[in-house]
């Protein structure tokens, strides 16, 4: 049954050159491992970074950001990961593409896959910039939240030398919705995946009156069901931004401590 479109879509911008992909890079939220200080992290950007300040290398999670941008939650999150697990943080900031397009749900399919083309083409983008970076290890995990989610989702390492570890999705369900035109996940059987949900989320679950899937699930259950690798973590009554719940934290770190090099 086709829902009705009563939100609204702004901005002009529907798709990346050069110049706005690198800075969707350069200005990417980076956090890092204190070397001396395990008590404390390191946080800032790629381009302000000190390229010959970093003895270390470090495995490095690459981080999708949901339509709100980097948010106080994610900056949360990215130090706890940093702080509990030794791995590295790079969240890259799509806010910096000016006059984007954004929504404010529902809108066509159309335009949420507009918005999810060029949240994948971020994630690429910045995942082929990690190997000309000093600190980085050469092992890389990937995650997203709610709209990141769809990104992280769809992320295809065959165009880089070396595959990703892991997937993190948060608040995404990988189902058919009013939110994708198809789900078009890459979530190999062999990949270690993690998909962390609210059952009552407000957008993913059948709590919301247009999500536009009467079979939804408002989780990953369908597209992990044969994946001997994956964990599905599923929270009742936990809010959609549910980044840093405890078991949110320790699902996370477990994931990622079991990949590590």
């Amino acid at each position: 049954m086709a829902i009705e479109l009563t939100g609204k879509v702004e901005g002009s911008v529907r798709e990346h050159n050069e110049a706005t992909l690198q800075a969707v890079w350069d200005n990417a939220l980076l956090v890092l491992p204190h070397e001396q200080d395990p008590e404390h992290v390191i946080e800032t950007t790629p381009a302000a970074a000190c390229k010959e300040c970093f003895s270390d290398r470090y495995p490095t999670l690459m981080f999708a950001h949901g339509s709100s941008g980097i948010t106080t939650a994610i900056r949360e999150f990215a130090r706890f990961i940093a702080q509990e697990t030794g791995w590295a943080v790079v969240v890259p900031d799509s806010m910096q593409t000016k006059d984007r397009i954004t929504y404010v749900s529902p809108v066509a399919r159309s335009d949420y896959e507009a918005v999810h083309a060029m949240r994948s083409e971020e994630l690429l983008y910045c995942a082929k910039k990690l190997f000309a970076e000093p600190w980085f290890g050469g092992t890389y995990a990937v995650a997203g939240t709610s709209e990141g989610g769809v990104a992280a989702a769809r992320f295809d390492s065959r165009a880089l030398a070396i595959r990703e570890k892991a997937k993190l999705i948060f608040s995404w369900s990988c189902e058919s919705n009013y939110h994708v035109e198809d789900p078009r996940s890459v979530l190999p059987d062999d990949l270690p995946v993690l998909n962390v949900m609210s059952l009552a989320d407000k957008y993913f679950s059948q709590a919301n009156s247009y999500l536009d899937n009467d079979a939804a699930f408002g989780y990953a259950r369908e597209v992990l069901q044969n994946n001997p690798n994956a964990s599905i973590l599923l929270l009742p009554q936990a809010p959609h931004t549910l980044l840093n719940l405890p078991q949110v934290h320790a699902a996370a770190a477990e994931i990622l401590q079991r990949v590590a090099p």
